[in-house]
């Protein structure tokens, strides 16, 4: 059989995760199996389906590199085509009129009364339900419209879809549209419901947890390879304890027999990381193209600067693009901010002017100024205090970079030259005795 799969999804303006997530599955599912993917925009709310919001969903699309096979669709434009199905059900016996609600007459599917309604789920199992305990339900509603149920099976069917992947809040949908294809005498197509996305409390993710719109994780700094693997692996495993795959291994790796038929937990922290491990990947000259415009676009100049050693210092701790000026500012000027926890607690302490002092006289003296003469020197120093390296690293490395974490300090000072380290340790120290106050960061 031919896998032919489609996402179709309703544009609002705004792309959900939990939709998107489905057309990850559905399009990952196709690669892998040398089949179509599809798309078909379900257009039919006229007030919300705006042609903005259908840019915005094929922006989105486009920008996770979610590519289709054929042209896309356009339900609104197949009306004619769900009221002729419609019509044939009726003169059939299959459906019926009935006015709703004091309202002008429906057009009503008839559901099955007796025995037993199954299928079998491709993630969730075997999947059941007494035919009494389902209802008829409408397919044309009152003003002539079609109504979504039987628009999105006669879409399938002329779409010959093979295989329905979507979320499992449609399971109960899936009882109706079954019954809706035998109406047709069509080919039911497979059925995979994927889980829900929840939040810490096990509830559906929503906006009220965070960003819920593939737009606003995009505006906040997400890779589009790292939100489409993270959105993966809610629901889905590889079957190993790999987490972050190229799009290749992903397509060789999925099939639907990996997926989980338990909800799916949306972990933040999780995104993050594995947003840094993609940058972290990145090839050296992409990091550094991005490293310079975001840099220059700050106002600073890179010339001068140690700028391979920065790199290979900057690159493995950014976990956002624009995280880049204010991480690694000081590498680039004198006028560095300060961060004002670390000007309170390690600057702020008794003797720190003095310290920082005796430490620039000792840098200044060493023959050489490298990685192993700056640590040496600030050990033998500690020892000769009696205080923890903690100490002294510490306010060393808020005085040089106005930050409180970053690089490795000696790697840090060693990039910044024995000249600039021993004159930002000077200078601080004099701002501290004279009372000034540090520029600190927002």
């Amino acid at each position: 059989m031919s896998v032919r799969v489609r996402f179709a999804p309703s544009p609002t303006g705004h792309v959900h995760i939990g939709n998107i997530r489905a057309a990850i599955f559905n399009w990952l599912f196709a690669r892998h199996e040398g089949g179509k993917f599809l798309l078909r925009v379900e257009d039919t709310d006229r007030e919300r389906s705006t042609p903005e919001a259908i840019t915005t969903l094929l922006q989105c699309m486009e920008w996770l590199g979610l590519d289709y096979d054929e042209p896309e669709t356009y339900q609104s434009r197949q009306t004619d085509r769900h009221l002729a199905v419609a019509e044939d059900l009726l003169v059939r016996g299959l459906a019926y009129r009935e006015a709703k609600g004091g309202g002008d007459e429906c057009v009503i599917f008839r559901m099955p009364k007796e025995g037993r309604l199954e299928f079998e789920d491709l993630v969730k199992g075997r999947m059941r339900k007494k035919a009494e305990d389902t209802q008829d339900f409408v397919i044309v509603r009152s003003n002539g419209t079609p109504v979504f149920h039987l628009a999105n099976v006669v879409d399938d069917v002329d779409m010959e879809i093979s295989h329905v992947i979507r979320g499992d809040d449609h399971v109960e949908n899936t009882f109706k549209h079954i019954e809706l294809f035998k109406a047709m005498g069509a080919t039911v197509p497979r059925y995979a419901h994927l889980p829900m996305i929840v939040n810490n409390q096990g509830k559906p993710y929503s906006k009220r947890d965070g960003a819920a719109f593939v737009g606003e994780f995009r505006e906040q700094g997400y890779l589009p390879e790292a939100l489409f693997n993270f959105l993966l692996l809610l629901g889905w495993a590889p079957g190993d304890d790999r987490e972050v795959l190229t799009r290749a291994e992903m397509v060789e790796l999925f099939t639907l027999d990996r997926c989980k038929s338990s909800a799916a937990r949306f972990d933040l922290k999780k995104l993050v990381w594995m947003n840094g491990e993609y940058i972290r990947r990145q090839p050296r000259e992409e990091f550094a193209a991005e490293l310079v415009k975001r840099v220059q676009a700050a106002g600073l100049s890179t010339e001068g600067a140690d700028l391979p050693g920065i790199l290979e210092q900057v690159q493995v701790r950014t976990k956002f693009y624009q995280e880049i000026p204010a991480s690694c500012a000081y590498f680039f000027t004198e006028e560095y901010e300060f961060d004002a926890n670390g000007v309170a607690k390690r600057l702020k302490a008794e003797g720190v002017p003095e310290m920082l002092e005796a430490v620039a006289a000792a840098y200044e003296a060493l023959p050489e100024f490298n990685l192993e003469s700056t640590h040496t020197t600030l050990s033998a120093m500690a020892e000769a205090s009696g205080t923890g390296l903690g100490a002294l690293v510490h306010p060393v490395r808020v005085a040089v970079s106005g930050l409180t974490e970053g690089p490795g300090l000696f790697e840090m000072l060693t990039l910044l030259g024995r000249e600039r380290v021993c004159a930002r340790l000077r200078r601080v120290a004099g701002r501290l005795r004279a009372g000034e106050e540090f520029k600190i960061r927002n």
